[in-house]
């Protein structure tokens, strides 16, 4: 999986390892990945993690390779990987925009192209990408959200070209997750990071805000054999309705 080193990435990796599978942890930081790896190992799990820059084609040409050498050709595909830095419209500069959708999107297509041919091969296999409630809009992030709404037209177009080899492909919109982004996101209205937490657990109808794990439960089920016949959806886990 990409993005796989902390947060939402390293709860996913965490309980597909306890589910059974062995796990690639695909990441910039090869030493959080190689940590989220070793913790996975220490429970008894099977994992390796592997630096890779998801916008640089060779690179997760190698990473994959490397995955398939090692672990095996894989069934599973979780794409996570992202960053989304605020700028309004007027200040965001060219190179950011590039950037952001080169990981965001470009880079989901990068990888699932290197992987979905084991899958097909082998008439099994599962993608799940990571999008956003910010798909739907989001103020001051419109290359975030581009990139965002991007992944899920994409996860809709793989599901109908996929379905016929046995590859179901779905997405999850988290809402609110406590995470690195939205304590930075905290830190750029000048709140405490758990004022933040209890601000929007107001606006949410469970009450609370998301955690890691409620994603990793979701990701869970839809990479699982009960789940062949969802495919092409997008489950958004935000603690209430949403669209």
């Amino acid at each position: 999986m990409t993005g796989g080193a902390r947060g939402i990435g390293a709860a996913v990796a965490a309980r597909l390892a306890r589910d059974g599978h062995a796990v690639a942890v695909l990441d910039l930081d090869e030493r959080t990945a190689a940590d989220t790896a070793a913790a996975i190992t220490d429970s008894g799990g099977r994992a390796i993690g592997l630096r890779c820059d998801i916008a640089d084609e060779a690179a997760v040409t190698a990473a994959v390779d490397q995955v398939v050498a090692i672990l095996g050709p894989p069934a599973v595909l979780v794409n996570n990987a992202g960053l989304g830095p605020p700028a309004g419209i007027t200040e965001m500069s060219v190179e950011q925009w590039d950037q952001l959708l080169g990981i965001n999107l470009r880079g989901h297509f990068l990888v699932t192209r290197a992987v979905v041919g084991h899958l097909v091969a082998t008439g099994w296999g599962r993608i799940v990408n990571v999008s956003s409630i910010s798909a739907l809009g989001d103020e001051g992030r419109s290359h975030y959200s581009s990139a965002k709404a991007g992944l899920l037209g994409f996860t809709k177009s793989l599901a109908l070209e996929l379905g016929r080899h046995g590859v179901t492909v779905n997405a999850i919109a988290p809402g609110f997750i406590v995470s690195d982004m939205t304590a930075a996101t905290a830190r750029r209205l000048g709140r405490d990071v758990e004022e933040h937490q209890r601000i929007a657990a107001q606006s949410i109808p469970v009450g609370r805000v998301g955690r890691p794990e409620d994603i990793a439960h979701t990701a869970s089920y839809l990479v699982s054999p009960d789940a062949g016949f969802v495919t092409g959806q997008v489950i958004y886990v935000a603690g209430g309705p949403v669209g």
